[in-house]
């Protein structure tokens, strides 16, 4: 098992930027991939990025060239460096972890641990 706590969240003005930071439990041994989604209100949570073990990386297009995700495997933590953040980037991030070998980046039932969120707000 493998908790997963989001951290970074909080409110930016439109243009401005943010970093989320997801720290797992335990080692991420055993980990094959770390996401991000997010959930605005009255919406359906939505990928945002997967890095995987290699460090490839992948990006929802409402977020590439503005969205970056890095992971540190001896931290056991992935990051997202948010900028250019619009309104409509405002919602809550989820971090979540694939335990399975064989995986779609984008498929939500793929992550098998999922953290608590952090709240992202981007408004004047």
């Amino acid at each position: 098992q493998v908790q997963l706590v989001e951290s970074g969240g909080g409110l930016v003005q439109p243009g401005g930027s943010l970093r989320l930071s997801c720290a797992a439990s335990r080692s991420t041994f055993g980990i094959n991939a770390m996401g991000w989604y997010r959930q605005a209100p009255g919406k359906e949570r939505e990928w945002v990025a997967t890095i995987s073990t290699d460090e490839t990386t992948y990006y929802a297009d409402s977020v590439k060239g503005r969205f970056t995700m890095s992971g540190d495997n001896a931290k056991n933590t992935v990051d997202l460096q948010m900028n250019s953040l619009k309104p409509e980037d405002t919602a809550v991030y989820y971090c979540a972890a694939v335990r399975r070998t064989t995986y779609i980046v984008g498929k939500q039932s793929t992550y098998d641990y999922w953290g608590q969120g952090t709240q992202v707000t981007v408004s004047s």
